[in-house]
């Protein structure tokens, strides 16, 4: 089976029309309807899905080459990372500097821009990819009250612009203690929901400057200097970003929705360890959870908190997150199947890192699932994707094929 795709080209045709591929699988998992037996899927020369359907219905246009798989995917979709700005080496001295998730010089900069950050080229982005995630939510990490903006990218391309998709998606923001062990201001939960109040108090006030300034015309005072940090805020306030709040513990989801209430802003929850103890309160504020990765060693997180989710009808997906240590990412596969092992199922899981993942990012008209006229991104397995002796032994993006080694 290490040899599947090689081995199931299809032979006697002309050679391989440029830019095209089809995928013939076993069973496809299209997330958007039922799963099909005996499938396939033509990708466009323009890296988008032509057709899908049953094998006995296809056309495959000759000299298109053709892979199979036993089992094909959309490619997965991770809801939250930091991979391109933490690297393979975690390393932050001398040559060799991959770690830009997080800087300590002040607890709040919203300013800072992940596409600035962001390196296509790191190994990590690479090794994540050979494990199916052809799309990452990734940027600035927590730790820091406001510790910068998020990106939306395709694990390819040598460089930030070949990779993103949306350069600027959310504001990442951190609550709890994760940003006093990091800085000397907050010391407390009151005193860090004080600050992130008092920084949209300030960039709500530096707006409406702006606005007076602009309808005044030419006889107004000077509008104020640009500030970067509050227009970045302002762009929460009017709802052209999210606010993505790591928030774990009961107090700190309760203080991240109460700050929602307050000024309005789209709130995603991070992490949300508790949140199996605040369900009703969740649902009833239409804020969807990016759930902490299953096996990671979050304080009071559970195997179960995925299935909680899905049963309370709570928008949720699961990403691989942010870890204090070598590589600082995990498996997104195997997180959601740990999910699915503890009460949400394959399908479910499934779609936790892959159409609901891409609903919650907004891009859910671009990937997530198999749909003609979306991105040909497909990950192709040897087996069942939560079985553990499975191996990915394919990875398509918009028609690419980037990655033929079984893993």
């Amino acid at each position: 089976m290490r040899g599947l795709l090689t081995a199931a080209l299809v032979g006697g045709l002309a050679a391989p029309a440029a830019g095209q591929v089809a995928v013939r699988a076993g069973v496809l998992h299209t997330v958007a309807g039922a799963p099909i037996e005996d499938a396939v899927v033509v990708a466009a020369a323009d890296g988008a899905i032509e057709w899908v359907g049953p094998a006995a219905e296809a056309s495959v246009p000759a000299g298109v080459e053709v892979l199979e798989a036993a089992v094909v995917t959309p490619g997965l979709v991770d809801a939250h990372s930091v991979v391109g700005l933490a690297g393979a080496l975690n390393s932050d001295v001398g040559q060799v500097r991959d770690q830009d998730q997080l800087d300590k010089s002040a607890p709040i900069q919203p300013e800072l821009r992940a596409v600035d950050a962001y390196d296509a080229a790191e190994t990590l982005v690479d090794w994540v990819r050979s494990y199916g995630v052809t799309t990452l939510h990734t940027g600035h990490g927590p730790g820091a009250l406001i510790s910068g903006q998020t990106m939306i990218v395709k694990t390819r391309g040598r460089t930030a612009e070949e990779a993103t998709i949306v350069p600027a998606r959310m504001l990442a923001a951190t609550l709890g203690g994760a940003v006093s062990s990091n800085f000397r201001s907050p010391g407390t939960a009151a005193k860090g929901v004080a600050m992130l109040r008092a920084a949209l108090l300030g960039a709500r006030a530096y707006g409406e400057q702006v606005r007076r300034a602009e309808e005044a015309g030419q006889d107004a005072p000077a509008p104020p200097a640009r500030d970067l940090a509050r227009e970045a805020l302002g762009r929460v306030l009017s709802g052209e970003l999210s606010l993505l709040v790591t928030a774990n513990t009961v107090t700190e989801i309760g203080a991240a929705l109460r700050l929602r209430r307050e000024f309005g802003f789209d709130l995603v929850l991070d992490g949300a360890a508790e949140s199996y103890l605040l369900l009703d309160e969740i649902r009833a504020a239409g804020v969807p959870v990016v759930l902490h990765p299953p096996m990671s060693r979050v304080r009071n997180g559970s195997f179960e908190t995925a299935a909680a989710l899905a049963a309370a009808g709570i928008p949720f997906a699961i990403q691989t997150g942010f870890e204090g240590y070598v590589p600082k990412t995990r498996v997104l596969l195997w997180e959601a199947a740990i999910a699915a092992a503890n009460g949400l199922g394959p399908e479910r899981a499934l779609a936790a890192v892959t159409l609901d993942a891409a609903r919650i990012l907004g891009i859910d008209e671009r990937v997530g699932s198999i749909e003609v006229g979306k991105d040909a991104d497909l990950a192709l397995f040897d087996g069942d994707p939560f079985e553990y002796t499975t191996h990915i032994c394919g990875v398509i993006i918009e028609a690419e094929v980037l990655s033929r080694e079984c893993r």
